[in-house]
């Protein structure tokens, strides 16, 4: 199959493939050739049929392991469940959604001589593969659940199929012959398409491991690498400033700030592609921030308007094929198919009966010249709802608090957000961090933020 002039297999077709020895993962465990992968795949799908368990849960840091389990629970026809992540306490916490976990140590790669067997076709017991049915593979995701109970999201095969088809016919010819590095995890929809399941599709090679500190990341960049990374690490290279050439850089999970933008421009020669989206609908929009208020582009395939609340409504084939999906994103479109976020409107609460933008007050209080960043959250206190910030300062921030201390530092900046907030909307409790707590893949920890204030 051919899209945009590039070499593209189905997900369906994909383990049809005769790809001799290309390169499929690479780590400091050697490089994983196409051979290789088959033959895992094909061994352990004889070891998942055996297995009564229909609800097979997979949560595995090796990439390459979790590929070949969940190709062989693909192809042994059971419901994957892929937890958001690999805590003890939220592996048991989903505990009653799925039958057995899947997780490294139970995924070896085989050795090279029993590869031999089976690739030669010695194997006693080889599989047959044969195309999988989009449509009656099933895939559950679970939101990360930081601050509540994990959702699960349903997909088939088919809805990852045309995500996969769509990015690559946005992007695929900017990166053949490629080595995806990422920073994100792979049990998430974002990482899950853009690290493994597009990378396989077009013959693109994988990292194993995730990279985790900015300095990996540049140590790792060449013009042969695609990063598949998140505003969590990118708002993090600003004391990176040697620059390296990247292929491609996408973000995702949260808005990336225009200044961490640019400086990922100087630093790679290549502005962020960000790829607008949820677990529930996968990606549905991009942009390459010019400006601040660079609009965003609809993906091909992806239909949207405006409820009465101005908030996003779509509809395509990998998102929910019977209908229409509801947002509760505001926009505002600029074309036919290009708009502007304003925010959430699932961010708006009342505190003592007025209605608060959550959005608007963190928009303020980014504005002081003492605030680098914020979140704000609403906090019970004493039977009434308050709102809590949690800040990043600036020098100039630091430096007035040293000097006035905590009492009076607090006084000033609710004097100052007084002049655009209602008093009810000015946070009453301030805690400076450090960072944001963030996920990897760039959602804010509201638990974490929560035990601030305790």
């Amino acid at each position: 199959m051919t899209l945009s002039g590039t070499t593209f297999s189905s997900l369906s077709h994909l383990l049809l493939e005769k790809r001799e020895n290309s390169l499929v993962a690479f780590g400091a465990e050697g490089d994983i050739t196409w051979a290789q992968f088959v033959a895992d795949v094909s061994y352990h799908i004889n070891l998942l049929i055996e297995t009564p368990q229909q609800n097979i849960a997979l949560c595995a840091r090796d990439s390459y392991l979790f590929t070949v389990g969940l190709f062989a629970l693909f192809h042994a026809g059971k419901t994957v469940i892929l937890p958001g992540n690999y805590q003890p306490e939220a592996l048991e916490e989903l505990s009653s959604q799925f039958d057995v976990l899947l997780c490294d140590d139970a995924i070896s790669p085989l050795r090279s001589a029993e590869t031999q067997l089976i690739t030669t076709g010695h194997n006693p017991n080889p599989h047959a593969f044969a195309p999988l049915d989009p449509e009656s593979i099933q895939l559950i995701l679970f939101t990360s659940g930081s601050s509540g109970t994990p959702k699960a999201i349903h997909k088939t095969l088919n809805q990852l199929s045309v995500e996969v088809e769509i990015l690559h016919s946005l992007w695929g010819e900017e990166i053949p012959n490629s080595r995806i590095e990422s920073t994100v995890s792979h049990q998430h929809i974002y990482g899950l398409l853009f690290r493994v399941l597009w990378p396989l599709c077009a013959g693109n090679s994988f990292a194993r491991h995730s990279l985790e500190f900015p300095e990996q990341i540049t140590h790792h960049a060449n013009q042969n690498t695609v990063l598949v990374s998140s505003p969590a690490l990118l708002k993090r290279l600003t004391e990176e400033h040697l620059p390296t050439r990247l292929r491609c850089l996408f973000s995702s999970g949260g808005p990336l700030p225009f200044t961490a933008a640019n400086h990922a421009e100087e630093l790679f020669n290549f502005r962020p592609i960000e790829v607008f989206g949820s677990t529930e609908t996968g990606g549905i929009a991009y942009r390459q921030q010019v400006t601040e208020q660079t609009p965003w582009s609809l993906f091909p395939k992806v239909e949207a308007e405006l409820n009465q609340e101005n908030c996003l409504r779509l509809r395509s084939a990998h998102i929910d094929p019977t209908g229409w999906y509801q947002t509760a994103d505001e926009c505002e479109f600029v074309s036919e198919n290009q708009f502007i976020l304003k925010g959430r409107t699932d961010r708006i609460i009342k505190v003592e009966e007025k209605r608060v933008s959550l959005v608007e007050v963190e928009k303020r209080v980014d504005q002081l010249d003492y605030v680098q960043e914020c979140v704000v959250i609403p906090m019970q206190q004493a039977e009434r709802l308050i709102l809590a910030a949690a800040i990043v300062l600036t020098d100039s921030g630091n430096a007035k608090l040293a000097e006035l201390g905590k009492g009076k530092f607090w006084l000033l900046l609710r004097n100052e957000l007084r002049r655009w907030l209602e008093p009810i909307a000015v946070p009453r409790s301030f805690r400076v961090v450090k960072e944001i707590p963030l996920n990897s893949q760039g959602k804010r920890q509201v638990a974490e933020l929560e035990k601030l204030f305790q």
